[in-house]
């Protein structure tokens, strides 16, 4: 864990800010001008028990300076003592930095980083750095001993792209975009030599084109993720045919893994085609992961057709994900042969329970590799195969026990988008049979499946009081009254009789939930092609209220949190229960909670954000939500916030309040709001958070517009991609990939 910042506070004698390379407003001098080369104890000032903080190992001070933000450590920390000089330029520091999402690297701090350490660093992750502009991505090139560079939404032209990549002769790993006029004859021939000895490729395009893979010989990973859109900002079509230049074979010979996602669109269909038509003339040997992902239908073609077949004589895979027309009604994974599998993906796939038993675990398979299982939006995959399904969608428990009896280490598991309902018996409730699962780390599973088969007389009430809220495991406190360490001082926690309950008790461990009603969808999803009204909740989900939502609270190491289309939220409750308890949560998205003509739960969410010291990210999708003073004043707390999304169909906001937030936190780099205000109001309030708040936060990224406007299209393309894919846009992201795909 990071070091304290009190604990630095108090050991930087003579620093007002913790941090002395984001210093605020009024804080003392920069590091550098207090520098003392004489006095190593000038960061030794005595602590709580007489310990100093150089009195620490060099292992433990390496740990500490490991979370510390590589710009800060060169640029500030490495100036304060000699010990500190050393230990910042420790080769376990400088050979890996992360610049992704270190919000405050300035154009000056990145040059200056490369300069100071730039003949050291071998593994260099700048993915998302829109706010730095191309002249300064071009200095990477001074980084000539990097092995592995990723270079995702940064600003590079094909000339700066050949500039960089002449000087990298050990490059073996590169991520980049293929923007709109990129040019692969601009490309040097040192250039070309780099990428030839280049094994992993990940490629964003946002044109039609195949970018520097014609270069890459000796490709062992090849991602592909395809933003092509079908019209250009003027209006006119554009074609899936690539450039004449383009059109080189590209080498697939060495390849091991195959990964496409695309984005809605046709045209990025009709480039994917063109990926895959050589990968159907002569399958990879040594393929071992094949990946698509496909939002909506994608036809066969004849030479995707030849491609199966060839995969399935002659590759053996561990990873699996395929288009759902695919896969349906086909007799495919039959024949495919896998060797220790760790990822597979089905998702929206009609695959019944018979189906998943016979063709993927094969009757009782051992698959305990197995890490990552999607299953999300396959309606019928704990259905048996039969002709005549049970009543509301009712799982046959014996296709769940044998899938969790061979998955029996899944860490990512996903069962969203579906009805699965468990019948009356004893150990035969999903939740009961998913407790089983002891080393899920994510877990997205739909409303109406954690809610109990029938009500049960000894089950915990949810709390009927507005102000009264389930501590623990179900002791009550007041709102906003702090409570003590321990919600049961030293008394053993009752045991209530909640499926859901004891479900999350198996499962301590978890660090991502999501809850997403059968029948939502987003006002602005990320894989659906157009916007679409929800249909209405499922009958099931109507049992599942405050009381669960407060049994989350359970997860002490939890970090991701989505709750969507819970209709029975009467108070909002349960979410102070969260805030208390889940003290390392980054990221919370809620979503279409309780009755939608009111937000009933707006006060317990005030309290709650009152606890969330540590979050990051907060998407809210909830009609008519009012964004006023109290809503800004409560979210004000949440010291380290940097990215807000508001989603809200009839909802209003209050300028002045908005800028007054901005104001206060001052880590908020992405502030996003589609609401019902005029198109006027938007645009003023932007305009005005823009001019106060851009100069001092380089990576400020602020999009207010109505949500209904026919111009929203075009202002959701000007959005950086890992913003966009992250936070504003909707979906589940538990085991959307296979795990450490890439960096």
């Amino acid at each position: 864990r990071p070091l304290p910042r009190s604990l630095l506070s108090r050991e930087c004698a003579g620093f007002e800010h913790p941090w002395p390379g984001r210093r605020g407003p009024g804080a003392a001098a920069p590091a550098a001008d207090m520098h003392n080369e004489d006095d190593p104890g000038t960061l030794a000032a005595p602590v709580a028990g007489g310990i100093h903080l150089l009195d620490f190992s060099d292992e433990i001070l390496l740990h500490i300076l490991s979370h510390v933000p590589s710009t800060d450590l060169v640029l500030s920390v490495q100036r304060t003592c000699r010990k500190l000089a050393a230990l910042c330029l420790d080769k376990s520091l400088i050979h890996t930095v992360l610049l992704q999402k270190d919000y405050q690297a300035s154009e000056d701090k990145v040059k200056q980083l490369v300069k100071a350490i730039g003949r050291e660093i071998q593994q260099l992750n700048m993915a998302g750095c829109y706010w730095l502009s191309g002249a300064t991505v071009e200095h990477v090139a001074r980084c000539r001993n990097l092995v592995k560079v990723n270079l995702s939404g940064c600003h590079l032209t094909s000339l700066r792209l050949s500039k960089v990549l002449s000087a990298l002769q050990h490059l073996r790993s590169l991520a980049i975009d293929v923007s709109p006029g990129f040019d692969a004859s601009q490309l040097s021939s040192e250039c070309k030599a780099t990428l030839s000895r280049v094994q992993e490729l990940r490629q964003t395009l946002f044109t039609p084109s195949y970018g520097v893979v014609p270069c890459c010989t000796s490709l062992q990973k090849l991602l592909l993720y395809f933003e092509i859109l079908d019209r250009t900002r003027e209006g006119a079509i554009l074609s899936g045919q690539l450039m004449v230049g383009q059109s080189n074979v590209p080498h697939y010979q060495n390849l091991r893994v195959f990964y496409a996602r695309l984005a809605p669109g046709y045209i990025n269909q009709e480039v994917v085609r063109l990926y895959l038509a050589v990968l159907s003339d002569r399958t990879p040997e040594n393929l071992h992961a094949f990946l698509i992902s496909v939002p909506g239908s994608f036809a066969e073609s004849g030479a995707t057709k030849n491609l199966l077949d060839s995969m399935a004589r002659n590759a053996c895979l561990d990873a699996l994900q395929l288009p759902k027309s695919w896969l349906n009604g086909s007799a495919l994974l039959q024949h495919m042969r896998f060797h220790n599998p760790f990822y597979f993906s089905f998702s929206r796939c009609s695959l019944s329970g018979g189906h998943l038993i016979q063709r993927v675990i094969n009757g009782g398979r051992d698959l305990r590799s197995l890490a990552s299982l999607n299953l999300s939006g396959c309606v019928h995959c704990l259905s048996p195969d039969t002709l005549f399904r049970k009543a509301e969608d009712e799982i046959d428990s014996s296709i769940l026990e044998t899938l969790v009896g061979a998955c029996c280490n899944l860490r990512h598991l996903n069962l969203s988008a579906a009805h699965h309902h468990s019948a009356e018996g004893l150990g035969r409730h999903l939740c009961q049979l998913l407790a089983r699962l002891r080393h899920l780390r994510s877990l997205a599973l739909p409303v109406c499946a954690v809610a109990d088969s029938a009500p049960r007389a000894d089950r915990a009430p949810a709390p009927p009081a507005l102000h009264a809220v389930p501590r623990g495991f179900g002791k009550k406190v007041r709102i906003g009254v702090p409570s003590g360490p321990s919600p049961f001082a030293g008394q053993p926690a009752p045991q209530p009789a909640s499926v859901f309950w004891s479900l999350l008790r198996s499962v301590p461990f978890l660090e991502r939930l999501e809850l997403i009603g059968s029948s939502f969808s987003s006002a602005m999803p990320r894989n659906e092609p157009a916007i679409r009204n929800s249909l209405p909740p499922c009958s099931r989900a109507q049992s599942v209220g405050d009381a669960e939502v407060a049994a989350i609270g359970q997860l002490a190491f939890l970090r991701h949190l989505t709750l969507a289309q819970l209709p029975s939220i009467l108070t909002g409750s349960g979410l102070v229960s969260i805030g208390l308890q889940c003290q390392q949560l980054q990221s919370l998205s809620l979503a279409n909670l309780g009755m939608m003509g009111k937000v009933v739960y707006m006060s317990a969410l005030s309290d709650m954000l009152k606890y969330c010291r540590r979050l990051k990210d907060l998407r809210l999708e909830q009609p008519y939500f009012s964004a006023n003073a109290q809503f800004f004043q409560a979210l004000s707390q949440c010291s380290c916030l940097q990215r807000l999304c508001l989603v809200s169909r009839s909802g209003t906001l209050q300028p002045d309040a908005v800028v007054a937030f901005m104001g206060r936190c001052l880590q908020v780099v992405v502030c996003h709001m589609f609401t019902g205000e005029s198109l006027a109001t938007c645009k003023s309030l932007q305009q005005s958070l823009l001019r106060s708040f851009q100069a001092e936060r380089p990576a400020l990224n602020v999009v207010i517009f109505p949500l209904l406007h026919e111009g929203l299209t075009d202002v959701i393309r000007d959005v950086p991609l890992v913003h966009l894919d992250e936070v504003t846009l909707f979906k589940s992201r538990v085991a959307e990939e296979p795990p450490n795909l890439w960096w």
